[in-house]
């Protein structure tokens, strides 16, 4: 409905900001990582918003970074996660260290966000673990994990690539991450014996 407020910051309380937007004040739910990140007040700020429109209210959710609310939106589309839990889980970790999380199935590291017991944690991972998008970044971080610290940037691409191609072939994100990180990869291997090596890990 509203896709971002554009204004002054006026007032940071934490869990809610005032942005003045041509002399109206517009109140902002925000996690506390986002608090975290404003800048200070009297000075410029662009929040990417979601409208929660309610009989009896109406709210904005505002994140500064375009992924921060696509993470939430798909929080709150998780049956049982409203969008106070969705603020709460996105409060104790950033949206990149919760898509870590679902991807590695960490539910105990979801259920630290207060109100999210163990059964949303796990039903989260559940529901997004293969909704979660795939970057350089993430694959890198779980293809160490998997693989003990090992791996190097000449491979890193066609990891990547080998990832991809399980995930094409209908395998999930965090398996297909997890079969490529099992696959001791030598410098001079091709994406296609990467995929070739990782599906016997898939029987």
């Amino acid at each position: 409905m509203i896709a971002y407020v554009n204004g002054i910051l006026e007032e940071n309380f934490g869990d809610n900001a005032v942005i003045d937007v041509g002399g109206v004040g517009i109140n902002v739910g925000i996690s506390a990582d986002t608090a975290s990140r404003l800048p200070g007040i009297g000075e410029v700020v662009k929040l990417y918003t979601y409208t929660n429109v309610k009989e009896d209210a109406f709210q904005l959710y505002g994140f500064l970074r375009r992924e921060d609310l696509d993470m939430f939106k798909k929080l709150i589309s998780v049956n049982g996660i409203g969008p106070k839990g969705g603020l709460a889980i996105l409060s104790v970790m950033n949206s990149d260290d919760l898509r870590y999380a679902i991807m590695r199935g960490d539910a105990k590291a979801i259920a630290k966000a207060p109100g999210i017991g163990a059964k949303s944690a796990e039903r989260i991972i559940l529901e997004l673990k293969d909704k979660v998008e795939i970057d350089d970044a993430l694959i890198s971080r779980e293809i160490s994990d998997y693989s003990g610290g090992g791996g190097n940037a000449l491979d890193s691409e066609e990891k990547k690539l080998a990832v991809e191609a399980l995930v094409a072939l209908g395998y999930g994100n965090t398996e297909s991450i997890r079969a490529v990180g099992q696959v001791e990869i030598t410098p001079e291997m091709t994406s296609n014996q990467i995929l070739k090596a990782a599906l016997k890990h898939m029987m």
